[in-house]
């Protein structure tokens, strides 16, 4: 679900200061574990101290020398019904979107419609 997307339910951000880290960063996974609209998460800690879900599919190896084999950031777009984004990647459920102010961050697929 990629291009110009409608939205077709608010999303309003969970985390004002979510995870982010570098491909490689080392991670801490704490054993929790979600299951969202099918997919599996896992809730990590990163060397700055920041928390917060991380899709399954990005972890590389686990315990000690478990890190992510991309960069990801667990960013969130708050958004209206109503308005347009443009969806630039879809990962576990969520697409990574612009508005039209310019500001990126992850929305629920589910939320979305192509426009």
């Amino acid at each position: 679900m990629l291009g110009r997307l409608h939205v077709t339910a608010d999303h309003a951000a969970s985390y004002s200061d979510p995870i982010s880290v570098a491909a490689g960063e080392c991670i801490v996974l704490t054993g929790r574990s979600d299951l969202w609209d099918g997919q599996l998460w896992l809730w990590a800690h990163s060397a700055d101290g920041r928390e917060g879900w991380v899709p399954d599919g990005l972890v590389a190896g686990r315990g000690r020398d478990s890190h992510l084999r991309e960069a990801y950031s667990a960013r969130e777009l708050s958004c209206r019904t109503g308005d347009i984004l443009t969806g630039l990647r879809a990962l576990n459920g969520w697409v990574w979107c612009r508005d039209a102010s310019g500001a990126v961050g992850w929305v629920p697929a589910r939320c979305l419609t192509a426009a």
